[in-house]
C-alpha cells in the first residue's frame, strides 16, 4: 500500500521552470500549493544514479531533507532504440553546457545518420520515460514509471512543449510533441502517463 500524501504543500524538485509549470498543470486539480526547488533556494544535487529511478530518488530526498516537506523529483529523458538506448539517463547532458535542446536534437540525428539509420518510424523507434519519486522529510519514497512509444523525425516540427518535443512523434499521432495543444500532450505523454499512476495512488 503506497503512502498517501498530506498536507498544503509541496515541493517540486527541479529548477527547469518548463518542467515546474507542466507539473504544476498536472497537479493542478490536487488543491496543493506547489512550490520548485529553485523559488526555495534549494541546491540542485549531482545526479549520479545509474538509472531513471535512481536519479528521480535522489533529488526528490535531497529536496525533502531541505526543504522539511514533502518533495517530488521527476528524472526522464529519450530513449532511442537505435543508438542503444542513448541519451537515456542523461538527456540533458546531450544539450551540452548552455542546456540548449537544439543541440540535444541535432546530436541525435547525427548519431542516426552516421549509423545509416534509415528515415522510418520504425527503424527511428524511440521512447520518452518519465520516473516520479514523491519522498517525505523520513526518507520514505514512492515511485511510479510512464511512458511515451514513439519516433525521431527530422527536421524537428513545432513550437510548443519544451526540451525534445519538437524531435519526437507519438506512437498513433500525426504530430510532434510540440505540434500538440499541452492538455493533448499530457493525455498520452509519459509524463503525463505517470502522474495518473503517481495521483492515484498517493493523492
Amino acid at each position: 500500500m503506497a503512502r498517501r500524501f498530506s498536507g498544503p504543500r509541496l515541493v517540486v524538485a527541479t529548477h527547469n521552470r518548463g518542467k515546474a509549470a507542466e507539473i504544476g498543470h498536472l497537479l493542478g486539480d490536487a488543491a496543493i500549493d506547489v512550490v520548485s526547488a529553485a523559488e526555495l533556494g534549494l541546491a540542485a544535487p549531482e545526479e549520479t544514479g545509474a538509472t531513471f529511478e535512481d536519479n528521480a530518488t535522489l533529488k526528490a530526498r535531497a529536496a525533502a531533507l531541505e526543504a522539511g516537506l514533502p518533495a517530488l523529483a521527476d528524472d526522464s529523458g529519450l530513449c532511442v532504440a537505435a543508438l542503444d538506448g542513448q541519451p537515456g539517463v542523461i538527456t540533458a547532458d546531450w544539450e551540452g553546457p548552455t542546456r540548449d535542446a537544439m543541440v540535444g536534437m541535432a546530436r541525435i540525428q547525427r548519431e542516426l545518420t552516421a549509423r545509416g539509420v534509415p528515415e522510418s518510424p520504425e527503424a527511428r523507434r524511440a521512447t520518452f520515460v518519465c520516473v516520479l519519486a514523491l519522498a517525505w522529510p523520513d526518507g520514505h519514497c514512492e515511485l511510479v514509471r510512464g511512458e511515451m512509444p514513439g519516433h525521431i523525425v527530422w527536421p524537428p516540427r513545432g513550437t510548443q512543449g519544451h526540451g525534445y518535443d519538437p524531435t519526437f512523434q507519438p506512437q498513433g499521432s500525426a504530430l510532434t510533441c510540440a505540434e500538440m495543444d499541452p492538455a493533448a500532450k499530457s493525455a498520452i505523454s509519459h509524463r503525463g502517463n505517470a502522474f495518473r499512476k503517481l495521483i492515484a495512488a498517493c493523492f
